[in-house]
């Protein structure tokens, strides 16, 4: 896939180690096995930040239970949205599957597992909403197997811990999609890691942070880094032909270093989370869902509010949240001078016209961080009524970093809540600058990502002919085609285990 006329101490340099790096590399293993590969992972382990079992929502999102991706939109729900999404959840099963079937991971595999996915809403205006909702998305093949109710009993027995101690005078209505997935990304990112690092021509090295990069006249990129456990370790240097800074929000400065001028369009800023957990058994055995409800106004996606089943080694949790906050740390190991340290010039204007022109949602942000236990108790006890507060103990979520996209001729900015692929001209530097449900839909972000970057080498048909064997239904839409729906579910579901018989199978012995 590259022109090898150029020396350089490795062909593909990934930055930083997380699903969406562990992704690429399996990719690239798999269409171009000699490939040369060096990882710079700044941390002692790998996948910790963004993939780790506190920092992702775990849903594997796939549209069937999250309402912000279906707006009303001229009178009418959009769904344009969702269809993508379950496309791409679609397309990531396929992927996840052909894995398990060539022995990435075992079979008896711990990175997913089956779970509902739900939604419920409380007030007359928003049980309309969702009653348009469902009309509307089952008429696509991926969600005709959707599930609505508005009657007391039937919510009673598909939602017992939330409708315990609830009157049937309540206005409530939910869906129920058993399509629904649990997934353990520190898991899948380890276990493709695992597989892969036995090759000669991969190289991790941990500790090692990237602080700069420059390309060479030959086209090559020099890297520059440095141990970050060691004060004033002198900088060593990487020749590279390819470089995916496959870090986040840490995509931003090294971007803006490169002088790759679509790097320079964008600013952020963090946010913070937490969840309250639930470990007592008696009440974890009493749901079995991820139940996803409505955000308050001025609340950004991530916060919307779930009641959140989690299995972790066969074993079950309960979480809710995530509460949202204000936060000046990017990453839960680094400092409260990390936002004030990445400013620049360049980003004030468009992070002041942000905050001003979404003043509600600073506000909304800095009142969450504020809040107490008692205030954190009360919008639980919305979802579930008889919550016992010594169930449940506050963990920190993941930081997650908003990215501000900036018009290059005004340099004012907008919110962005979704993953940007961002590829220099040359095509040999690339980067994401991930939102949610950006660890969900990364099997198709990285064929995007792979499609940019190798215009001319992923058309061939040799590649074209092995992408679609491990992903049946690339360059194919799964909307109009039922009977296509069913084949490859049948099939995806199968080898992952997705179901109620075979989940229960798997936790017999694990969990009481």
């Amino acid at each position: 896939m590259f022109d090898r006329r150029h020396d350089a101490d490795t062909d593909i340099l990934l930055i930083w180690w997380w699903i969406m790096s562990a992704t690429l590399w399996v990719f690239l293993h798999l269409l171009e096995p000699d490939l040369k590969i060096d990882v710079f992972e700044r941390r002692d382990a790998l996948g910790y930040e963004s993939s780790d079992t506190l920092n992702n929502a775990w849903t594997w999102h796939s549209a069937l239970c999250e309402l912000h991706y279906t707006p009303y939109k001229d009178g009418s729900i959009d769904t344009s949205k969702a269809d993508a999404i379950v496309e791409k959840f679609e397309i990531s099963k396929q992927f996840r599957s052909y894995l398990v079937e060539h022995n990435f991971f075992p079979k008896w595999n711990e990175f997913i597992n089956w779970v509902p996915h739900m939604s419920i809403v409380f007030w007359e205006d928003d049980v309309q909403f969702l009653r348009d909702r469902y009309n509307t998305m089952t008429q696509n093949p991926l969600f005709k197997d959707m599930m609505y109710s508005e009657d007391f009993e039937q919510l009673k027995e598909r939602f017992p811990l939330i409708m315990d101690g609830r009157s049937k005078d309540e206005i409530i209505a939910a869906t129920r999609h058993e399509m629904g997935t649990d997934m353990n990304f520190w898991m899948l990112t380890r276990n493709m890691f695992d597989h892969l690092n036995n090759g000669e021509n991969v190289h991790i090295h941990h500790h090692q942070e990237v602080v700069d990069l420059q390309q060479l006249d030959n086209g090559t990129w020099k890297v520059f880094v440095r141990n970050s456990w060691v004060v004033g370790n002198k900088i060593s240097t990487k020749i590279a032909r390819y470089v995916f800074l496959g870090n986040g929000w840490m995509a931003i400065p090294l971007l803006a270093k490169s002088w790759v001028p679509a790097g320079r369009n964008y600013a952020w800023f963090p946010v913070d989370g937490q969840w309250l957990i639930c470990n007592n058994p008696k009440t974890i055995a009493q749901h079995h869902g991820k139940v996803y409800g409505k955000a308050a106004v001025w609340a950004p996606p991530m916060s919307v509010p779930h009641l959140d089943t989690r299995i972790v080694n066969w074993r079950k949790s309960l979480l809710f949240g995530p509460y949202a906050g204000f936060t000046t740390k990017f990453l839960k190991q680094w400092s409260v001078r990390d936002f004030f340290r990445s400013l620049r010039w360049d980003s004030l204007l468009p992070l002041i016209r942000v905050w001003i022109k979404n003043l509600s949602l600073t506000m909304y942000l800095f009142k969450q961080w504020f809040q107490s236990n008692d205030d954190r108790l009360a919008a639980l006890r919305s979802y579930y009524p008889n919550a016992n507060p010594d169930d449940r103990y506050c963990a920190y979520a993941g930081k997650r970093v908003q990215i501000i996209k900036k018009n290059p001729e005004t340099w004012l900015g907008e919110l962005q809540f979704w993953t940007e692929v961002v590829v220099s001209d040359d095509n040999s530097l690339s980067a994401l600058l991930w939102a949610s449900p950006g660890a969900s839909t990364s099997v198709s972000i990285i064929l995007e990502l792979l499609e940019k970057s190798f215009p001319e080498q992923m058309k061939t048909s040799k590649r074209q002919k092995l992408i679609q064997k491990i992903v049946p239904s690339y360059g194919t839409s799964l909307k109009d085609n039922d009977e296509l729906v069913a084949q490859l579910r049948s099939h995806t579901h199968t080898v992952l285990w997705l179901s109620k018989d075979s989940f229960e199978e798997k936790i017999s012995g694990f969990y009481e």
